[in-house]
């Protein structure tokens, strides 16, 4: 049986990171094709020939009026369908990581590991769309925004009302995705930079799979 927890501020920073992957993972490798009168339809053209992508990340969360409240770096994996890692390097060493089934948030410093289903975790979220369980188009209104900073952007506006996030705004650099800007109910912004991505790259096997080292404790349920 699942032991009930509170989401703590580190969790909560966790789940944003999480529902980013997962919309990182519907959109992120097609901006040439976004320019199109049906940028939605050229998305899920797109996401049929895809399996893997990674990339280095620099990311800030501000309080809405530009006062900065957390930043960090690290390197993002993701594959289709329904995974993802985040390695965050700066400013601790510290782990987001989705198996397909289950989600794990990991503090090496804290030494201390949270573990939950993916369903309840990221439940009214992009990823849902990580199975195929829906489309952009039907989830999102997309509309073209002017270019700015050297980047093509485009704007996403969840259809649900129930989503954790307000807007998301994407930027392209040549067709690949360079930025993602998201604003939760809150009125806090994250900002994501990538750079040096790699599309359709094999992973080790072992990369989407964690065990906790000795000594750290688990909260949540026991692993499957």
């Amino acid at each position: 049986m699942p032991i009930p927890i509170q989401d703590g501020p580190s969790v909560k920073a966790a789940r944003r990171i999480a529902w980013t992957a997962a919309l990182a993972l519907v959109i992120f490798a097609a901006g040439a094709r976004l320019g199109s009168a049906t940028p939605a339809t050229d998305v899920e053209k797109y996401l049929a020939g895809l399996a893997t992508w990674s990339a280095d990340f620099t990311q800030t969360i501000d309080d809405g009026h530009g006062k900065v409240l957390r930043s960090a770096a690290g390197k993002l994996y993701l594959e289709r369908p329904g995974k993802f890692r985040w390695d965050y390097v700066e400013p601790s060493e510290q782990l987001v990581l989705a198996d397909g089934k289950q989600i794990w948030f990991y503090d090496k410093d804290l030494e201390q590991a949270n573990v939950r289903d993916m369903d309840s975790t990221l439940a009214s979220t992009p990823a849902s769309l990580l199975s195929g369980g829906g489309s952009v188009s039907t989830q999102f209104d997309i509309t073209s925004l002017p270019a700015a900073g050297g980047l093509q952007w485009f704007q996403l506006i969840p259809k649900r009302a129930d989503t954790d996030f307000q807007v998301v705004r994407i930027g392209f650099d040549k067709g690949e995705l360079a930025s993602m800007f998201l604003a939760d109910k809150l009125g806090q912004v994250t900002q994501l930079t990538f750079t040096h991505p790699t599309r359709n790259a094999k992973f080790p096997a072992d990369l989407f799979s964690f065990t906790p080292p000795p000594g750290v404790d688990v909260i949540g349920r026991n692993p499957r």
